[in-house]
């Protein structure tokens, strides 16, 4: 009966250390527990850590502790973190004290018990030589493996080492047949790997290989696959048909390493310059716009109001009117609200406020004509009577100097007469336009000059 319950507490322990050690992640250790304690090392608290210091325990040699409790407190160059127990256990030795630096992550730190065990007839395993001085769990197995296992082939105690080494010519013996199977692989095609159906999507490369060689998808079935998780890869379909092999690779990426090793510029020609000649004959032998000549629009003005005018503002106010502020204003006059010409387009707000609707295009605008004046009747150019005075009978005294006042003449336009020609050159379609200008001009100087000027 003794037998047999020692027997049930070894499985019930193993089967509990493979499940705690696939969660751990605090450097614990699965291993049975054989009146054998284990090894816990320095924990890597973050993925670049690679060595710590221990700032403190919070437990003592001997000290009983349950899932949570914190073990001790460790600090790096970049923070200070405590270490906490995934499992009840007791603590049955201190390797590394307090203050103890510059240890490395995986390194022996102190060994724990289970729960129950006798600490006095406890055996304390020694340190793998693999975790002194090496990250924790570098040479270790795959999580899967050491639950297939059942114990930790790196932290064991020395009574797991006792273990049959039966099964070890079983084992070099399926090596040596898979390393055989993997040649003949090989050799086949040059390449290491196995014929199975693609169930993943071919890669574009892939179907390219294919298409170029002449195969179809149900031939890349037969394709030994050499890429991840069985899937084939554009060189082995090139293996497979014999344009990859290790023999000619060498040879083959020399050649292409020459040839693309510089530019090929033979099949580059050169373009001669365009002769300019032939753009400056296109350019001048090209007739130029015939510019249509102005149309001139001229209509005779009496200007007898405006003088009459003139003379009743000097003799009743002294005030001398020029002739030019007559005409300036009836310009200014003449050119306002004009009918609006048919070659002047709708500038952008007038379009916009159209489209919305706001406001009409204007029918009238403001023109900006300025008449030339011609006298119809030119006057004779009169010869000064005065005689002339010679300067030997002034400077002799025989003749004396008088003053002589200039004779005052009014301003003037070069207007001559009462009767003159206003006239006015416009382009082709502002006809309409230049004769209303002509004919408002005309009304504003001849019925009521009077009213530009007060």
């Amino acid at each position: 009966m003794a037998s047999l319950g020692v027997t049930c507490r070894l499985s019930a322990r193993i089967t509990s250390r493979q499940l705690r050690h696939h969660v751990s992640s605090r450097g614990f250790s699965a291993a049975t527990a054989n009146l054998a304690a284990q090894n816990f090392t320095m924990p890597a608290l973050s993925p670049t850590m690679t060595e710590g210091n221990i700032a403190s325990w919070k437990v003592k040699e001997g000290d009983h502790f349950t899932a949570g409790d914190v073990l001790l407190e460790i600090e790096t160059d970049k923070a200070q973190m405590d270490v906490e127990a995934q499992d009840d256990g007791v603590m049955a030795k201190i390797m590394m004290g307090d203050g103890e630096k510059s240890i490395k992550v995986g390194q022996r730190i102190a060994v724990i018990a289970e729960e129950g065990d006798d600490l006095s007839n406890l055996q304390i395993p020694e340190e793998a030589p693999s975790s002194a001085g090496q990250p924790g769990g570098q040479d270790r197995p795959a999580p899967q493996a050491e639950l297939a296992g059942g114990v930790d082939r790196t932290e064991s105690s020395p009574s797991q080492a006792e273990a049959p080494s039966s099964s070890k010519p079983d084992a070099d013996a399926a090596a040596d047949g898979a390393a055989n199977t993997a040649k003949a692989d090989k050799g086949a095609s040059g390449i290491s790997g196995k014929a199975r159906k693609q169930t993943y999507p071919l890669y574009p490369s892939v179907m390219y290989a294919l298409r170029q060689n002449g195969l179809t998808k149900e031939d890349a079935d037969k394709i030994p696959a050499t890429g991840p998780q069985g899937r084939l890869l554009k060189g082995d379909v090139l293996a497979f048909v014999g344009k990859l092999s290790e023999k000619n690779l060498a040879a083959d990426l020399s050649k292409r390493l020459e040839k693309m090793g510089h530019l090929d510029l033979s099949n580059i020609k050169i373009v001669m310059p365009k002769k300019e000649t032939s753009a400056k004959a296109a350019k001048e032998a090209a007739p130029e716009p015939v510019k249509e000549p102005d149309t001139e629009v001229a209509l005779p003005i009496n200007l007898k109001a405006v003088l009459e005018c003139q003379k009743r503002f000097e003799d009743t106010l002294g005030v001398s009117v020029p002739l030019s502020e007559f005409l300036e204003r009836a310009t200014e006059l003449a050119n306002f609200e004009l009918p609006r010409s048919r070659t002047t387009q709708p500038s952008a707000d007038e379009l916009f406020n159209a489209v919305l609707g706001l406001d009409k295009v204007a029918k009238t605008s403001r023109g900006h004509f300025m008449p030339q004046v011609v006298s119809a009747n030119p006057a004779p150019t009169r010869a000064s009577s005065a005689p002339k005075s010679d300067i030997i009978d002034i400077l002799t005294g025989k003749t004396s100097a008088k003053s002589v006042k200039p004779a005052r003449t009014p301003a003037s336009v070069g207007v001559a007469a009462p009767v003159n020609v206003f006239s006015v050159s416009v382009p082709k379609g502002e006809e309409k336009r230049a004769t209303k200008f002509m004919e408002r001009l005309k009304t504003a100087l001849e019925d009521s000059p009077g009213s530009l000027v007060l």
